[in-house]
């Protein structure tokens, strides 16, 4: 460690307590009972083991403490390297009353299932020794950055996620890393970086606090851009998660009245007044409406409205090749959710992910239906402010456990635009390539001629009339500058996809009805179109003649 990142005398946080104390008063807890077999998940090694080791030093009874790994073997003597089971057979010969923890590292490749008759005998020799230990004073602890549990231990084996750190610890780490004098932040700005580093890793704060040292000496709030710029390249390295950059605010986006007053009613539902006033944590929206209603758009300017970090979930990469992978990924994505809070998370189209994944057709030996039921039983138990925007096209394929109260707070239907709507969206896309002409277009004529069209499909003749007017030359040789014709022109050459979806559409109202979603926009016709589909519902119910 450099000089400048030696540890602070007399820093305000040295007189507390370290961190961990939790789990510390937790792994003591599990010992004394004699669990034999604990299996702690975490992508940092250094300080979990410091963690074990003071749990080891505790008086009464005070413990041994002996590291192994099948390259370097025992950590006192070297032995027993490239062998798990001469490791293990170590473990076994030791004095039964003489208390010790057993830390074994990276034991998961040789524990998984694929590998056949050659974890066949270590499995069993670790169920021989869990079986063992329970009368004496050992415990084995295995440490890996996934889980990887035969089934033949799963109901022996106890499992602990070692998360990362939280504002307290991140305190911690920034004045046990830079000297007093060398941090020269405020109240907001060290706020600021506090909020920043939430979601790295330990290691990666350490290094990104000697970077800046390195450079110049000192930490000022300059450093807050070099942070954030790890953080999304940690979160890059997850490959399921993309920090999502968002540029576009509610005013970018047209119509949808009622989503844009209900998202703006919870502006401040994630700040510290609103704790006080016993305001829970909002858990979440569903969106649903076919293609190029404004779904994404509308998840994105959420984050942009509340002031939040959004994460975007590929669900298509959740589910790995590797048997096991797609559990531990997304547990690796709650994980690194729930260190970034609060923060928006956007699951973008939602069904192909998890569309009839209760049907038991999935194909994929129960991996889909293992991944929903952690996802479902997360949204619903969460108490991390981290606020799910999911998308869906064709919802009717969504399993109802998804869909029922407590997962989300609020369903919103995005049908097609009405005609005001559409002439606010003519308008939003002209102010931004042509504010200074905006008079000069006709934007009630082109939002009558544009029935059926969606928000999506505006943007684009819109940007057609632009490459049609700029391929275009006057007599000077000039490029002359589009105008309401040319976007006429496109829109008579596009054909929209309401008129070739029509059942998908009508069948989302039906669904609408039925499962009591809102709709996004203030259309009074839609409304009203809506509680007849759910009044012709009762009457059917009743079956009444």
């Amino acid at each position: 460690m450099s000089e400048s990142l030696q540890p602070v005398h007399n820093a305000p946080q040295e007189s507390q307590a370290l961190p961990h104390a939790e789990l510390v008063k937790q792994l003591d807890l599990m010992i004394r009972a004699h669990y034999p077999l604990l299996y702690i998940v975490t992508v940092e090694e250094e300080p979990v083991e410091a963690v074990l080791r003071r749990v080891a030093e505790l008086p009464q009874p005070q413990r041994q403490f002996l590291l192994w790994d099948i390259v370097r073997g025992w950590e006192d003597n070297g032995a027993d390297k490239g062998s798990a089971m001469a490791a293990l057979g170590r473990i076994a010969k030791t004095e039964p009353q003489t208390a010790t923890i057993f830390v074994l590292r990276d034991l998961h490749p040789l524990l998984k299932a694929t590998n056949g008759d050659k974890s066949a005998p270590l499995i069993r020799e670790l169920k021989n020794l869990v079986r063992d230990l329970k009368r004496t004073r050992k415990t084995i602890v295995l440490t890996s950055y996934t889980l990887e549990i035969p089934p033949e231990l799963a109901e022996e084996v106890t499992v602990i996620d070692f998360q990362l750190p939280k504002v307290p610890e991140i305190e911690y780490l920034i004045d046990k890393l830079v000297v007093r004098e060398k941090l020269r932040l405020g109240g907001l700005a060290r706020e600021q970086m506090v909020k920043a580093c939430q979601g790295l890793s330990r290691s990666r704060i350490q290094r990104v606090l000697g970077k800046a040292l390195a450079a110049k000496q000192f930490i000022d709030e300059s450093d807050i851009a070099n942070i954030l710029q790890e953080k999304q390249q940690t979160i890059r390295q997850t490959e399921i998660l993309e920090f999502v950059t968002v540029q576009d605010s509610l005013k970018q986006v047209g119509g949808l009245e009622n989503l844009k007053q209900w998202v703006q009613m919870r502006r401040d539902t994630f700040t510290e007044e609103a704790r006080r006033y016993g305001i829970p944590n909002p858990k979440g929206v569903l969106l649903v409406g076919i293609q190029g209603t404004g779904k994404s758009l509308s998840a994105k300017t959420i984050s942009r409205e509340w002031r939040l970090p959004m994460l975007r979930l590929d669900s298509g990469r959740l589910f790995g090749g590797i048997v096991g992978e797609s559990e531990s990924r997304v547990r690796q994505m709650i994980q690194v959710a729930e260190a970034m809070a609060p923060c928006v998370l956007w699951i973008d189209e939602i069904d192909k992910a998890f569309g009839n994944v209760t049907g038991g057709n999935d194909g994929d030996s129960g991996t889909s239906r293992r991944v929903f039921g952690t996802l479902i039983t997360w949204m619903q138990e969460k108490s991390s402010a981290v606020f799910i925007v999911a998308t869906a096209n064709n919802v009717r394929i969504l399993p109802a456990e998804l869909l029922r109260k407590g997962r989300f707070d609020e369903i919103f239907f995005l049908n097609l635009p009405t005609e005001l709507e559409r002439q606010d969206i003519f308008r939003v896309h002209l102010q931004r390539w042509r504010p200074s002409r905006l008079r000069d277009f006709e934007l009630p004529l082109l939002a009558s001629r544009s029935k059926e069209f969606s928000g999506a499909e505006i943007e684009q003749v819109v940007v057609d009339a632009m490459h049609r007017a700029f391929c275009e030359q006057g007599a000077n040789g000039q490029r002359r500058d589009f105008t309401t014709q040319d976007i006429l022109r496109s829109m008579e050459e596009t054909v929209p996809l309401a008129s070739i979806a029509r059942d998908q559409i009508e069948g989302l109202k039906q669904w609408a009805a039925e499962a009591g979603a809102r709709t996004a926009s203030n259309d009074t016709r839609l409304i009203d179109e809506l509680k007849q589909y759910t009044v012709q519902r009762r009457i059917d119910s009743l079956d009444i003649d």
